[in-house]
């Protein structure tokens, strides 16, 4: 079971809709298993090590090392290690703050994220240590996700880690999409944009990775593996666009207003060896929502799985149209994507499914309506809670609570609302990081 507060979030509200929608969840987050996805695919039998359409004879292979940093890589490293026990000759695997690392062979350091640290700094050094001992023969799986800027922060030599820390606050901070926000990372970074394989190179690179961007580009999902496909020009125009420049460091700004195109990302690899298996794609939590959703009896329709914007503004959308729904047959209204919140002063405690939760609750206009907003990850936001559940009863509950819902929404400061209502998520690190899953019903 994910979902560690079920009866909490079951003791008020329509019942029978709210354990519907925990239902999808929990059946969701199992269809989205990284460890699962990885022993389907990595095999050894003998000295036969199968990975995918790959096949090696580890007898004629030189060393294996594990390489990796993201908020789902740790249960593929899991994988790797039950797979490949003691021929793993090395490894470095960073993984989030809390997540316990179940593993004995495989090293593993925590960091923070959203913000980057000194731990995650120190543990990206190592990594690119041993990513230049790999030499020809040599196989490096890399198991890098969602999560790894901040989990694997080296930024370029003109800037310190508190500088890198700043600029990631500044971005999230300020509404850009994910992409916008990446392009700038890549670009302020010593192995991302494909530059940790380049220090792999000449060994052979396996990407194993799971998506949380939609349309599944693998250079905003394994970037410090893959080619680049953003410029320094797609990053200086994302800081025009969000009215950064004044306020990002000065060694990042210097670095980006004077950098050419011999400071340019790798834009391909040529002959080295890279081979990316893309083990969960982002829409696959739809998808199982919208089965388990049918074998609920709800007629089950996947409006988006590119929901972006702002979190307030899409969830009172949602929330709009699922109460705006007629007919006698209930429904399932799914969407997957990632919205975010934008702070024009000091915010307060919460995330962007808890603030889609509770403002499409706004919307909603009979006891027959739900929404669930869920961070696959089981932390959305710099938070401990995964998104929140709400209905009609949410709103009635915060007024008699006193809570004023308009104000905590602007302020965004939503959390303390959904823990005194008990419609905030909790499932604790899940293991998995894909979109985040939005989902409506109506009985």
């Amino acid at each position: 079971m994910y979902i560690r507060n079920r009866d909490e979030l079951l003791s008020h509200g329509n019942h029978y809709l709210r354990q519907a929608a925990l239902d999808i969840a929990e059946y969701a987050l199992s269809r989205v298993d990284p460890y699962k996805a990885t022993r389907e695919i990595v095999s050894l039998e003998s000295n036969i090590l199968t990975v995918g359409h790959l096949t090696y004879d580890l007898s004629q292979r030189g060393r294996i090392y594990v390489l990796g940093a993201g908020k789902a890589s740790l249960p593929i490293a899991r994988a790797l290690e039950d797979v490949l026990g003691v021929r793993i000759y090395d490894s470095m695997v960073t993984v989030k703050e809390g997540q316990e690392s179940l593993t004995s062979i495989i090293r593993m350091r925590e960091a923070s994220h959203p913000l980057p640290d000194q731990r995650g700094f120190e543990a990206s050094q190592e990594m690119v240590r041993l990513a230049k001992e790999a030499t020809e023969g040599d196989i490096v799986f890399c198991a890098i996700t969602g999560g790894s800027s901040a989990l694997a922060p080296y930024p370029v030599d003109e800037m310190s880690i508190e500088d890198k820390r700043l600029v990631h606050k500044l971005l999230l901070e300020s509404g850009a999409s994910i992409r916008e926000i990446n392009a700038v990372r890549k670009h302020l970074s010593c192995i991302k944009g494909g530059r940790l394989a380049l220090a792999i190179f000449p060994a052979e690179t396996i990407n194993l990775t799971v998506s949380d961007v939609t349309g599944d580009p693998y250079d905003y999902i394994t970037c410090p593996t893959v080619p680049d496909t953003s410029t320094f020009d797609d990053a200086r125009q994302v800081l025009d666009r969000y009215g950064l420049w004044k306020r990002i460091p000065v060694s990042a700004l210097h670095y980006l207003r004077n950098a050419t195109p011999e400071h340019e990302n790798p834009k391909d690899f040529g002959d080295h060896p890279v081979h990316t298996f893309l083990l969960v794609k982002s829409a696959a939590v739809c998808e199982a929502a919208a089965e388990k959703a049918r074998d609920l009896g709800f007629a089950a329709h996947i409006l988006t799985l590119e929901m972006e914007g702002d979190s307030m503004v899409e969830g009172l959308a949602f929330g709009k149209l699922l109460a705006s729904h007629e007919g006698a047959e209930p429904m399932a209204l799914i969407a997957g994507g990632e919205t975010t919140v934008t702070l024009t002063s000091e915010g307060g405690e919460g995330g962007p499914n808890q603030e889609f939760a509770l403002s499409a609750a706004r919307a909603l206009s009979t006891d027959d309506q739900v929404v669930l907003s869920l961070d696959t990850d089981g932390t959305d936001g710099p938070t401990t809670l995964a998104g929140a559940i709400t209905d009609r009863s949410t709103m009635e509950r915060a007024r008699a609570s006193g809570a004023d819902v308009h104000l905590v929404l602007d302020r965004h400061d939503v959390s303390p609302l959904l823990r005194t209502l008990n419609d905030a998520l909790v499932t604790g690190h899940t293991g998995t990081n894909v979109n985040d899953l939005k989902l409506g019903l109506r009985r």
